[in-house]
Order: structure tokens, then sequence, then C-alpha cells
């Protein structure tokens, strides 16, 4: 693998989910753009290839995912990396940006990570928690106040966990306040 994307099923008969990252970055990067990851969703009728991309700097415009999106498919029609009907979508990060490699960790170290496993680890497949740390392979999680050593190896999917009150999207948690219930639903009579 080279360090900038992880997909947990081969892409296609014909090319892998390593071989397809090596085939775009390049001209990703020619565009002044990063690629951040790719998700393979296989379907009976029509899959779907997504690329996410990625400016550090300034983040992504619509407009440098349509530029991605017209460069990927001309080069994905010339190759033919994917089996079958498939649904090209080039997509920013967003806030709840997925975690494809450590490198990917380091850089958000301090921040509220979601993450499931592949193999459960104290009899839990999914943590959510602060990254405190990244050493090689192996990343650590504050969950619950407690340490906890995932192996990158066996992460199926990881995302940032955004604070959404601190952005000023949602309203600010009070302490010791009960989780906000749904109003109820006047009945009709009948």
């Amino acid at each position: 693998m080279d360090g900038r994307t992880a997909v947990v099923a081969q892409v296609s008969e014909q090319m892998t989910s390593e071989e397809l990252t090596a085939l775009l970055a390049p001209t990703i990067a020619d565009l002044g753009l990063e690629l951040v990851g790719i998700e393979f969703s296989p379907n009976s009728g029509s899959s779907l290839l997504r690329v996410y991309i990625d400016e550090p700097e300034r983040g992504v415009t619509i407009d440098d995912c349509e530029r991605a999106s017209r460069e990927i498919s001309a080069l994905l029609d010339v190759n033919d990396p994917v089996a079958g009907r498939y649904t090209l979508e080039v997509s920013s990060p967003g806030l709840e940006r997925p975690l494809f490699t450590p490198e990917h960790f380091a850089r958000f170290v301090g921040e509220q990570a979601k993450v499931n496993v592949n193999l459960p680890f104290d009899g839990r497949r999914r943590f959510q928690g602060a990254i405190r740390s990244v050493e090689g392979d192996r990343i650590t999680l504050d969950q619950d106040g407690v340490p906890v050593v995932i192996v990158h190896a066996n992460i199926a999917k990881a995302r940032l966990v955004p604070d959404y009150a601190a952005l000023g999207i949602a309203p600010e948690k009070r302490e010791g306040a009960p989780p906000a219930r749904a109003p109820k639903r006047a009945r009709a009579k009948s």
C-alpha cells in the first residue's frame, strides 16, 4: 500500500485499490489537490466509487470536484479498472472526514474519532474518543478515559467526529443536562 488510501475490497479483477490509487494520485496532484482516499461500495446493479480530494490550504470547492471528476472519469474510461457499471463520486472529506492512513490520524491528534475495527478488541468493534497518539501503525484513542491501542490494519472504517457545538452548528451541551428528547406528536382523533 502506498500510504495514501485504504480500500478493503479489491476494486475489480483487473486493478487493486493500491493500483487504482497509484493511477489517480498523479492526476489529482496535477490539479493542485490531494487524494485523501477511495471508497468502493460494490452493488449488484451499479457500484459506487467515491474519491475524496482535499486542498488543505483553502478547502475543496465545487469547481475542484468538477475538474477532478472530469479528469478521473477520462482516466477511468481509458484504463477501465472497475468491472461492471459504477457511479463515480468526487467529494471533499467534509466535517466527518474519513481517516484512511496512520498519517491522517497523526494530522488530527487531539480530535475526536469514531473507529470501526474488523476483529473485535476487548469484545468491541466500535470505538470513539480523542486520538491520543500515533506510533507507526498503532493508533491510540482515549475511550472513556482509557487508552486503547488499535493497529491500523485492523481498522475497517474511521472518521472524525466534529464538535458541532464548537462550530456553531448545534446548541451548546449543558453540564448534567439529560439528552434532548424528540417532541411528542399529537394523535389524530378518529
